[in-house]
């Protein structure tokens, strides 16, 4: 069990151009640092995501509606088809720290 999560010595990784995120996974949670930019392929999601936006703009497409996220906002993103969300960053970076329930 870890209290502290030292983000400093966790190593980028990058899942899909466009994104590169650090975390740490435990008792089915991830805790996530993700950096945006502009080159990420516009995809489709509908895993939930809990986040907070530490720089940047960054604009989420829902089937009936654009929502923007600026620094300081927090964004609550449920799970499955009918929250389907699709993200791309407005800023050169952008950077959001998310917690994230995994599936079992």
């Amino acid at each position: 069990m870890q209290y502290k999560i030292d983000f400093k010595k966790l190593k980028w990784e990058v899942p899909f151009e466009g994104i590169k995120h650090k975390y740490l996974d435990q008792e089915n949670i991830r805790v996530r640092l993700v950096e945006y930019d502009r080159s990420m392929p516009p995809h489709w999601c509908e895993k939930s995501h809990y986040g907070y936006v530490l720089d940047g703009i960054f604009e989420i497409e829902f089937d009936d509606q654009k929502i923007r996220y600026e620094k300081g906002d927090g964004l609550f993103l449920s799970a499955g088809t009918k929250h389907r969300h699709k993200g791309r960053a407005i800023t050169e970076k952008v950077i959001i720290f998310f917690i994230e329930i995994l599936s079992k």
